[in-house]
């Protein structure tokens, strides 16, 4: 699919125009309520679909609709969204990723409306990735399980309506983004030492990832905690040390207890199956950096 001319077709379309031309493209579109992101139908991204009767049912119903589009798989398109909020602005860490060589062949450049931009790149298709935010940074990578507006839709921003736009077309091949790699350089996590699988005495720097933990923001805070959490469990920690050691540094980063409890303990479940870590507190043993009493 030629993702470009799919854009450059619908400049200037009428939204029931646009989502006919997505459909005879075969790219799975669902509808979003008028000058909004919000799903209008049940199941939002996933009721997408590319079938030309049920799109002309959803916009007869809704004839001002924005146009959803699910990435990932369904639409074989993934996105790098570079955000514009308050102090965020994504173009100049987009701009050093780009020189590094990890987003720099994209299929299309499409001006959202808060004056951000999407990069389209195709996927492969042996590769699922999920998608993600590393809100400091202001990026967004929207892979599988996750969804972009397209043009020619509108979006109320600051009290005005604004378009998304086609404003680029890449060069040459378009390949797909190498979402980990690009993660690990906008938000690099900190490196842990390797298992020795041989010992029965594991050592993990607590007190670095606590630190890294801490400094967090809203968007980031919740997955880093459950990153974090797997990496103890992986290092053989037991879970409430892990609960001692992290939770204070998530508090400082703005969660709250509950969800904290539930995050470590769905790390350790993931890691070591479904048998309680928290239980067996005779075999705890501190952690480099620090004393766990």
């Amino acid at each position: 699919m030629d993702t470009a001319a799919l854009f450059a077709s619908v400049v200037g379309a009428s939204p029931q125009e646009g989502v006919e031309r997505f459909a005879s493209a075969g790219v799975p579109i669902f509808p979003c309520k008028a000058g909004e992101k919000r799903p209008l139908t049940q199941h939002g991204f996933l009721d997408a679909t590319a079938d030309l009767e049920q799109i002309r049912q959803w916009w007869a119903r809704w004839p001002d609709a924005n146009i959803g589009m699910p990435t990932g798989a369904p639409s074989g398109l993934e996105v790098v969204d570079i955000d514009v909020h308050g102090r965020v602005r994504g173009f100049a860490t987009f701009e050093l990723a780009r020189r590094e060589g990890l987003v720099d062949r994209w299929q299309a450049l499409v001006k959202t409306a808060s004056g951000g931009m999407h990069a389209y790149y195709p996927i492969d298709r042996h590769r699922p990735q999920p998608s993600w935010q590393a809100a400091r940074s202001g990026i967004d990578f929207r892979g599988e399980g996750g969804y972009v507006i397209v043009p020619p839709s509108r979006l109320m921003f600051e009290g005005n309506r604004s378009g998304y736009e086609l404003i680029g077309v890449g060069h040459g091949d378009a390949v797909p983004v190498d979402a980990t790699a690009l993660r690990q350089f906008l938000d690099p996590r900190p490196a842990l030492p390797a298992i020795d699988r041989t010992s029965t005495q594991r050592e993990v720097d607590a007190d670095r990832i606590a630190a890294w933990l801490a400094t967090r923001v809203e968007g980031e805070r919740n997955r880093a905690l459950y990153w974090a959490a797997c990496r103890l469990a992986e290092n053989g920690v037991p879970g409430h040390n892990a609960r001692n050691v992290l939770g204070p540094a998530a508090e400082r980063a703005g969660l709250h207890q509950p969800e904290i409890l539930s995050t470590i303990r769905s790390a350790y479940r993931t890691v070591m199956g479904p048998a309680s870590p928290f239980r067996d507190r005779a075999s705890d043993r501190p952690l480099k950096g620090q004393v766990i009493s």
